[in-house]
């Protein structure tokens, strides 16, 4: 996300440029299963605040004829998709591919258990888009989802009003041709399209996009690194998927014309990004020989 990042990049291409890029920081499709990520879905980051009257107004003496911002956000919010779990904003599904058959057969050898990955975070079942897999709606699907929703009082007690304003915050991962760019401006017209007289928006000017990125799984790179992990771990590697988004591997790609090799070593149960996130000590000590492995079989 920062913002001297491509320039950086861009002033100082020659020096940064090398054969491939090694990246650690990915995961494991299942414990003991070493794995090399072969696509990343890409990110689009975007907030909006939605207004009503000028103040907070009393909600007795408002109450009925004045418009609820949160309450017409929340609108909004439940029209993103329909009940099948697509999105339905216009157009959003623009540079989606299908999955080859082919892949999805590998995908289905890799070790990965639907069951524990779910109940692992207190589901039961899966509750993305209808017609998919898990690992479809993990690794190859686009989302839209709403990080943060917030507006009104929010303190102890009550406090009876009508609040003036309310804000969303949401992010899509990308798939395929998507281009968040493009995106971006699609989501922001469903918005606007939905809004009541009396409603405006504003949208954050620091929003955030970055595509999808496949990695070129072919080269010789790879099959140094499938021997590494499979001599490691005494088990054979392999390749998945990613749902989550590493921007800078897309822009060795685009900006320095470099492939990407992701190798990393955390298990589903880490609770990345939580409070309380930690990381295998097994995955800590395997992951540092795995990495010399590797680095001593591209030197040779």
């Amino acid at each position: 996300g920062s913002p001297s990042l491509i320039p950086f990049m861009r002033d100082n291409a020659d020096e940064l440029r090398s054969d491939i890029a090694l990246i650690c920081d990915t995961g494991m499709i299942a414990p003991g299963v070493p794995s090399i990520t072969g696509q990343l879905r890409g990110m689009l980051k975007d907030e909006f605040t939605l207004y009503g009257p000028r103040i907070d107004l009393h909600s007795g003496h408002y109450g009925g004829p004045g418009l609820n911002p949160l309450r017409e956000i929340s609108k909004i919010i439940a029209s993103f998709h329909d009940e099948d779990g697509r999105v339905a904003v216009e157009g959003f599904y623009e540079g989606v591919d299908p999955v080859s058959q082919a892949t999805l057969a590998e995908w289905q050898k890799t070790g990965f258990d639907e069951k524990d990955y779910l109940t692992s975070v207190g589901y039961t079942v899966a509750h993305g888009e209808k017609g998919f897999s898990t690992l479809e709606q993990q690794w190859a699907r686009p989302t839209l989802e709403i990080n943060g929703l917030w507006g009104g009082y929010q303190g102890a007690g009550g406090k009876t009003v009508i609040p003036a304003e309310a804000h969303c915050k949401l992010t899509c991962r990308l798939v395929g041709r998507m281009d968040p760019e493009k995106l971006r401006k699609k989501i922001r017209a469903h918005v606007e399209a939905r809004l009541p007289t009396d409603a405006r928006v504003t949208w954050d000017r620091d929003s955030e996009g970055s595509p999808a990125v496949v990695m070129a799984t072919g080269r010789p790179e790879f099959e140094a690194a499938r021997a590494a992990l499979t001599d490691e771990w005494g088990r054979p590697a392999v390749i998945v998927g990613a749902g989550g988004s590493i921007p800078i591997a897309g822009f060795f790609k685009s900006v320095l014309g470099m492939d990407a090799l992701l190798m990393g070593f955390a298990n589903e149960d880490d609770a990345i990004h939580s409070p309380n996130e930690k990381y295998d000590v097994k995955s800590f000590h395997k992951g540092i020989r795995s990495w010399a492995r590797m680095i001593d079989r591209l030197a040779g």
